[in-house]
């Protein structure tokens, strides 16, 4: 309830009511629009299947150590797990660029544009032997290491390291910076996309049941705000890879 001493016509609110106002909104919790937002999170304005309402289901942890941890724990690098005769690495230049090329059939992408990087919002050119294209984990497998990963089964691991949902093709230099930061640590540069990458990363944990730091959560939680009807993306590959498969 906003005080008579408040109120104002909108043609006639002085600049000092209104930021009384906004001050006073802040402090209650109260939004423009008539909702509440107490936790500051967003959560009040959450829609069901959206990524902001799936935050809340993630559990909150200390990250474990990197002890133990290296590339090959999840499986030789985009392992052929969907079975479609393509490597994962080749599955997704085809998803994401725009007219690729190929060599020897339609599996092996030579060429092709990243229409609109998803971390800087540029186009980028991809040629095979010397691409400014990377793709990309969102959860970053070392990420996902301190997170849960460490004590799976082998075949989760490889799961997750060749899951489409967990993978982008990219800008390779913002890849570069970006490391293996979680939402607390980068967000893209690009932020149209950051919605996007966010729900992104909430939907790979969920999925495969990996945790988050206090810190990151409140990350995501600030972001997804912004956009509170961000659906949560689903899909992918299944959580075990083939019995086929193996890694150390």
């Amino acid at each position: 309830m906003i005080p008579t001493a408040l109120r104002a016509r909108p043609a006639t609110l002085t600049a000092t009511a209104a930021t009384a106002l906004a001050a006073l909104l802040a402090l209650t919790g109260c939004s423009p629009d008539g909702g509440t937002d107490a936790k500051g999170d967003g959560s009040a304005t959450a829609q069901p299947g959206s990524a902001l309402a799936a935050v809340t289901s993630l559990r909150v942890k200390r990250p474990a150590t990197m002890t133990g941890y290296a590339r090959n724990r999840f499986g030789s690098a985009w392992a052929d797990t969907d079975g479609n005769g393509c490597g994962t690495r080749d599955d997704i230049l085809k998803r994401d660029l725009r007219a690729p090329s190929f060599r020897g059939g339609d599996c092996v992408v030579v060429a092709g544009t990243l229409k609109k990087d998803p971390y800087t919002g540029h186009s980028v050119r991809y040629r095979r032997g010397s691409s400014k294209v990377d793709i990309d984990h969102v959860v970053a497998l070392s990420d996902a290491w301190k997170k849960g990963a460490a004590k799976w089964p082998a075949r989760k691991r490889i799961a997750l390291a060749n899951d489409p949902l967990n993978l982008i093709a990219v800008d390779a230099s913002a890849n570069r910076q970006k490391s293996d930061g979680d939402a607390a640590a980068w967000l893209p540069a690009y932020k149209g996309y950051r919605c996007t990458y966010v729900a992104r990363q909430v939907a790979v944990k969920k999925k495969y049941g990996l945790w988050v730091t206090r810190s990151e959560k409140d990350a995501m939680r600030q972001v997804l705000a912004g956009c509170p009807q961000e659906k949560l993306p689903g899909g992918g590959n299944p959580t075990e890879a083939p019995a086929r498969f193996s890694a150390k």
